[in-house]
């Protein structure tokens, strides 16, 4: 069993960048049989108010840190929260973390989805499984200033109904009128009325004009890239999908390297990156 996240951190305080802050988990949500939603309220001076898109460097005392995603738009007045794969020991520490247990936090770092950049255009907002977690504050953002963006659509696609997260949230979406919600799974359980099949296959279909969208993308590599080639065969300018790239990130800062992709330290440059400057590097296998 993976070890718990410690509840007797030490006092950190201070505004080095190497140094996380502590917070308390004040809530906790499984999503999915692997994934689970912590909300965080700050200890010590909280971090900066993270922009959609960004990510942090969260500790599992006495464990590890890993670099995660926030998954709630705090310029919505929601908590520091972020949504969790448990893949490794650090991440399960953190899945396992209940109400009351201190964690660390680094950041905000990396680049955000420009969420503003994209007022007066469509919004296309495609997730495969967990990508929907750092796309979500960029629903709850255009929600908020719904006049300000065109027409709204939100594809998600996962392995089975069961490895959907934020199904609470879907179905909340999914009363928006003048948003458009589609879901597709792989495999397909008893009960399961909608699509089954691969996320892109929805691209066609759905109501967007593609001369005024932006396009945000968030997924495993090879979604990402099929995803990229079917919005620009719908007409969406290249230049306009924005993906959001996973790397081995250990520091936050661009001072290890380990994120390097090519000419990119995806720290730094990212996580969020418009699709035509990396298509070509993605397309390396393990570049």
């Amino acid at each position: 069993m993976a070890p718990a996240a410690s509840s007797a951190a030490p006092t950190i305080v201070g505004t080095d960048p190497w140094v996380p802050r502590r917070y308390r988990v004040a809530g906790r949500r499984r999503e999915t049989r692997e994934t689970v939603t912590i909300e965080l309220e700050p200890l010590d001076a909280p971090i900066d108010p993270p922009e959609p898109g960004q990510f942090t460097m969260v500790t599992a005392f006495g464990v590890g840190e890993v670099p995660i995603s926030v998954s709630a738009d705090p310029g919505t007045g929601a908590p520091l929260s972020h949504t969790i794969r448990s893949v490794g020991a650090v991440t399960a520490a953190l899945c396992d973390a209940r109400r009351g247990t201190v964690v660390g936090v680094r950041g905000p770092f990396g680049t955000d989805w420009g969420v503003a950049s994209a007022r007066g255009h469509d919004l296309v907002l495609v997730a495969g499984g967990i990508g929907l977690a750092p796309l979500r504050p960029v629903l709850q953002r255009a929600l908020g200033e719904r006049d300000a963006y065109g027409r709204i659509v939100v594809l998600v696609g996962a392995r089975s109904p069961d490895d959907l997260p934020f199904q609470r949230d879907l179905r909340a979406w999914r009363t928006h009128l003048d948003v458009a919600v589609e879901v597709t799974v792989d495999y397909a359980g008893p009960g399961w009325r909608g699509d089954v099949g691969v996320v892109t296959k929805l691209i066609p279909r759905v109501p967007f004009d593609p001369t005024v969208a932006v396009a945000m993308v968030c997924g495993p590599e090879v979604m990402m890239r099929f995803t990229a080639q079917a919005l620009e065969a719908r007409g969406v300018d290249p230049s306009h999908i924005r993906v959001s790239l996973e790397r081995n990130m250990k520091c936050g800062i661009a001072q290890c390297g380990h994120c390097q992709l090519g000419p990119v330290l995806v720290c730094r440059d990212g996580a969020v990156l418009p699709y035509d400057r990396v298509a070509r590097l993605v397309a390396v296998w393990e570049l």
